[in-house]
């Protein structure tokens, strides 16, 4: 399993992954899910991915070595097949599409031999090249994808219901950069809380409009003081908050 968010805001882009890939009693490990580009003032680009490591490496593999130019003799090759020479945002998930679909035929006989495996793999792609604004896409294994949206500024990957309403009540495109990466944190924690197939240690990264670069992209540890304070400080928020809202009037004694 897995957890990746990005949010998507007037100032910016904060993205946030954990990296556990296996969870089981003698079974745990961590690879790094969120994947960064830069272009010297040109793009800074991140991608979280989600689904058979074979395939999302393979994918993020294919960005910079090259996607094949022909998906069949009828379409034209491309003008641009890595991240390096995307026009734009929209090019770049256009990108991870074809690289998904490519991986997926090659390797599909692979993982129709393996029992009970399918190809699967998803992935959150933003970022900002130029002038354009920033931006947020999810583009799916079949190689299709959405945006992100300033009515909807957030999307999410893998075990997403327990990080979502914190994100629903908390995030608007107006919300201010690190406001937003903080709620991104408290997401992620009411995930490590409520399921063990997503842990530490969690990467970060944002990218501040017009900056083509990371403005922080870091990795935080179960000893990081900043996140163990502020579960703590959730946790007790939680607790204050239901402890001064009244109590339900219902019931016999209360008729």
């Amino acid at each position: 399993m897995t957890y990746c968010c990005g949010i998507l805001v007037t100032d910016g882009l904060v993205m946030v992954a954990d990296t556990r890939t296996n969870a089981g009693l003698d079974d745990i490990s961590t690879y790094r899910k969120l994947h960064l580009f830069r272009g010297e003032r040109r793009h800074a680009i991140a991608i979280s991915t989600a689904g058979n490591l074979s395939a999302t490496q393979s994918v993020i593999n294919l960005l910079t070595d090259g996607v094949d130019g022909h998906e069949s003799e009828a379409q034209e090759a491309p003008a641009f097949n890595t991240i390096e020479h995307a026009p734009n945002m929209y090019a770049v998930a256009q990108l991870v599409g074809r690289a998904a679909r490519q991986v997926r035929r090659v390797d599909t006989d692979a993982y129709q031999q393996q029992s009970g495996v399918a190809f699967q793999a998803t992935f959150l792609v933003g970022g900002q090249i130029g002038a354009e604004r920033p931006r947020l896409f999810m583009v799916y294994a079949a190689g299709n994808f959405i945006e992100c949206s300033p009515d909807a500024p957030f999307l999410q990957l893998g075990e997403h219901k327990y990080g979502k309403p914190i994100l629903d009540r908390a995030i608007t495109y107006q919300t201010e950069l690190y406001d937003a990466l903080k709620i991104g944190l408290i997401s992620m924690d009411s995930t490590l809380k409520s399921n063990l197939s997503v842990g530490l240690p969690i990467d970060i990264a944002v990218v501040r409009r017009d900056s083509h670069a990371f403005e922080v992209q870091a990795r935080i540890e179960a000893s990081d003081p900043y996140f163990r304070d502020l579960r703590e400080r959730w946790s007790a928020a939680l607790r204050a908050a239901h402890a001064g809202i009244p109590r339900p009037p219902y019931g016999p004694e209360r008729a």
